[in-house]
């Protein structure tokens, strides 16, 4: 039976070793009261978050029944005699949710240098991918954990949308540790008679750039990138267009020590292609005189056009090298099997004295990125024109 990845600390875990956390006692009536989980509070970092019912492991099945057996999705506390549906990572006791034990997901990272536009652009997609996006798509985006609930809503969704402010740089986990945002996109694909549900985790750290390459969260990353199915690079075009920024902000270096990463991550040797598709948007592109397929938008966003997408492509292919930036095309090249370029703009527009400008906020292209990956992953289909 196919093991999943803990979407925390991306452990790799057996479905038939998947746990379970008591459903506690409600008022006064039957189950554990909470206590520490010491395994959660090291994760975490806090005493205070981690005080909940036990964690046990999964039934033990009759001898007879162990081969081929689905995993149990309830089972009875062997404390207080409870059923329970809350299933939990056993390495960090984080809690799995119950589709994502169930379905085939996949991990996408995302990871961008200084001044890429990171906070804003996961705030963005992800209001679109709750609204319009989904919509379109016929998808389902459920946040998997309260902290996540609450981090989007405090650092993103209510700076942003509410107070139309800009959202402050980022600030090394080394010195404000951060829980990822993690949740859980699922989309029902039907062909002919048959109809399948396919999920996919996006597990969002909003990545300072000193981060990747500090010792003190290398083991952090290295985990997170090695268990990705696929990643977004993020790069600002000004770092590109100018290169006089800091050195730990420029996009090739950024890129290269993240490949470094992942290739000490999944052990693939120098001279093979990485497995894991990269798709490496262009930011900030409303603030760029435009052209040609970059300034049209695909009508659908249930498809993947791939005459647009090819297009948009080799226009931003065009100007890496009217750049002086075709390095990066050509590492790109070499160290993967699939790449795709884009450009986006999570505003839409240039922002005035750290709002958000008078247009509002208008995104264009959010979704390219993440609908190339659905199309890669089986999980969106392809139309031309």
């Amino acid at each position: 039976m196919p093991s999943i990845t803990c979407p925390y600390c991306f452990a790799t875990v057996e479905r038939e070793r998947i746990a379970f956390r008591c459903a506690g006692s409600p008022g006064r009536g039957p189950g554990c009261t909470p206590r520490l989980d010491e395994r959660l509070a090291a994760y975490t970092g806090s005493a205070a978050a981690a005080s909940l019912p036990p964690v046990f492991g999964p039934p033990e099945p009759p001898a007879r029944l162990r081969i081929g057996r689905a995993p149990a999705r309830r089972a009875v506390c062997p404390e207080c005699g409870q059923t329970t549906a809350r299933r939990a990572c056993p390495e960090c006791h984080n809690p799995l949710p119950a589709a994502y034990c169930e379905t085939p997901g996949k991990i996408v990272a995302l990871v961008g240098a200084k001044n890429s536009g990171k906070s804003t652009y996961i705030a963005v997609l992800l209001h679109e991918l709750s609204h319009r996006i989904g919509a379109e798509l016929g998808t389902s985006l459920v946040a998997c954990d309260d902290r996540t609930i609450e981090r989007y809503k405090r650092d993103f969704h209510r700076p942003l949308f509410g107070e139309r402010r800009l959202l402050p740089a980022t600030a090394s986990a080394v010195t404000t540790p951060r829980d990822p945002l993690v949740y859980l996109l699922t989309r029902t694909r039907r062909r002919r008679l048959r109809q399948r549900d396919m999920s996919l985790t996006l597990v969002l750290f909003d990545t300072a750039g000193e981060d990747l390459r500090s010792r003190d969260v290398t083991d952090l990353h290295l985990r997170y990138l090695a268990a990705a199915d696929a990643i977004i690079f993020l790069v600002d075009p000004v770092e590109l267009k100018t290169g006089n920024g800091d050195p730990d902000g420029d996009p090739v270096n950024v890129i290269a020590r993240v490949t470094e990463l992942l290739r000490a991550g999944r052990d693939v040797p120098h001279g093979r292609r990485l497995p894991v598709p990269a798709a490496v948007a262009l930011t900030k592109i409303d603030a760029l005189p435009l052209d040609g397929a970059l300034r049209r938008h695909p009508e659908r966003s249930d498809v993947l056009d791939l005459d647009d997408r090819e297009a948009v492509h080799e226009q931003v292919r065009a100007l890496l090298h009217d750049w002086q930036a075709g390095e990066l095309d050509r590492y790109l090249g070499h160290e993967y099997a699939e790449y795709g370029l884009f450009g986006v703009s999570a505003l839409g527009g240039v922002p005035r004295d750290g709002a958000v400008g008078t247009g509002g906020i208008r995104p264009y292209r959010v979704e390219d990125p993440l609908l190339w990956l659905l199309y890669r992953f089986g999980m969106l289909d392809e139309a031309r024109g």
